[in-house]
């Protein structure tokens, strides 16, 4: 790219365009649109992101500042935020949704060959399934309802381990149950899911075995089962404690789930307690077993990387199409940062190069000299030259 360019106008160089355009087409985006197109609103959500902008007015007084390097940050004009606002509530939400999902198609083929910590499944795909909660008004938001009279949006999120990259995302209000997302993701034969104790519906589990995929779950207290057999070849060193085959116990769980699965017993030194894991995959090690669980908190620390450098804990719309738009656009800009980290082949993590980008979002440097980590011996010689310098006044 042209050393010339703005950092921001280097990022956008990363969007497919023509496909956007498609989606644009086939959602009418553009129609009755005269100063914001879709375009120029996804670039006005994607600077907001990627700099931190607590609202729509920070965006928008942002750019207006830099009115006169608009043209080469990529924007054609800017807008006030009422239009910015108006936007948001009124033009589909799908058109960002669909370029997300794109993006995922995109950036989750260049982490397919990630290691996963403690996991020898190179050729198998493990993800983690979960779900993270943004508290809001109700008075504002009364179609986000959630617990206690409180508004509320959650994001289910099933999240690649290979990478930490969304493959797939669906924004509910607040009292939509974790185990409802089951029944409309799409199973992929052989990979294996990765889920916590609010995923425990035997029905839904058993459609995940019949689609020959696997699960590894925590299992509750209250499960009643009989034990079928026992592996006994286990390290005890290594913190487990038993492998067992079982087969669920009552009328309604033998219903749902009529098969034999396996009961792991795992002690964590580190919290003093001991965990069962569920799985229906024979396969692999008890030890495989706990450290996929293990890598599971990867989908935590998405969370909490995205909430923290991402613009989502204000949210900037109160309809449920503003809201979802502003949640495809927040991950856009994740998958956006994960594209370049790969392509410019940077030592850096995500988050770094999500702050880099965001503090040198309005400089004019090379984005693969920004990103370029130095060497220790580089930053030696960097002491050295100024030592030298000091002693020569």
């Amino acid at each position: 790219m042209n050393k010339g360019k703005f950092v921001f106008a280097q990022v956008i160089g990363y969007l497919p365009k023509y496909e956007f355009s498609k989606i644009i087409e086939k959602y009418k985006g553009d129609y009755r649109y005269r100063h914001l197109t879709s375009y120029n609103h996804l670039l006005h959500l994607v600077f907001g992101q990627l700099t931190a902008c607590n609202s729509l007015r920070d965006i928008c007084l942002c750019l207006s500042a830099h009115e006169k390097s608009l043209y080469h940050l990529g924007f054609g004009q800017t807008v006030n935020e009422s239009s910015l606002s108006r936007a948001g509530e009124r033009r589909d939400y799908r058109i960002f949704e669909e370029l997300g999902h794109l993006l995922i198609s995109i950036v989750r083929s260049k982490y397919a060959r990630e290691h996963i910590p403690g996991v020898w499944l190179p050729d198998w795909d493990i993800f983690a399934l979960d779900s993270t909660t943004i508290s809001c008004s109700i008075k504002l938001m009364s179609w986000a309802y959630g617990k206690y009279e409180r508004g509320a949006v959650k994001m289910h999120t099933l999240l690649d381990l290979r990478g930490s990259i969304p493959a797939f995302i669906h924004v509910t209000h607040g009292k939509w149950h974790d185990s409802n997302v089951l029944d409309i993701i799409e199973i992929i034969p052989w990979a294996i899911y990765a889920m916590d104790k609010a995923y425990v519906d035997f029905e839904a589990l058993y459609r995940i075995h019949k689609n020959n995929a696997y699960f590894i779950t925590r299992a509750k207290r209250n499960m009643k089962y009989e034990v079928v057999d026992t592996n006994y070849n286990i390290d005890e060193m290594t913190g487990l404690r038993s492998d067992h085959t079982i087969k669920l116990m009552g009328y309604h769980p033998k219903k749902y789930y009529p098969e034999a699965f396996r009961l792991v017993k795992f002690y964590d030194s580190e919290k003093e307690e001991e965990l069962e894991f569920i799985t229906n995959h024979f396969e692999i090690s008890a030890l495989e077993v706990a450290n996929i669980y293990r890598n599971r908190w990867q989908i935590e620390t998405f969370f909490k990387w995205i909430k923290g450098n991402l613009t989502i804990k204000t949210l900037w719309g109160h309809s449920e199409n503003a809201v979802k738009t502003h949640l495809w656009a927040a991950i856009c800009t994740y998958l956006l940062v994960a594209r370049i980290k790969v392509s410019c082949n940077t030592s850096y993590s995500i988050s770094e190069v999500a702050i880099l980008l965001g503090v040198s979002a309005l400089e004019k440097i090379n984005i693969r000299e920004l990103l370029e980590k130095p060497t220790r011996e580089s930053l030696n010689q960097n002491q050295n030259f100024k030592e030298l310098n000091l002693f020569d006044i």
